[in-house]
């Protein structure tokens, strides 16, 4: 089953912001609180935090910067 080509942005937006919240929110967590048996527990909930702020933000800044880049390269 394929997704319609009309939800592209909004796959590319979830995908995208899930992937920088996992990579970032674990960086943050690791580095500022160190790696114990509660590490993935405080990931989660950064990530719980994080992601419904990073998803719209990826879906509004996306075509800005998809415009700038176009613009800049040949």
């Amino acid at each position: 089953m394929k997704i319609p080509a009309r939800y592209s942005h909004v796959l590319f937006g979830g995908m995208l912001s899930v992937i920088m919240v996992t990579i970032i929110s674990g960086t943050v967590v690791l580095i500022n609180q160190g790696y114990d048996q509660e590490f993935f527990r405080r990931w989660l909930r950064g990530f719980i935090t994080a992601w419904p702020v990073a998803f719209p933000s990826v879906l509004v800044v996306a075509p800005f910067v998809r415009r700038v880049v176009s613009r800049i390269t040949e």
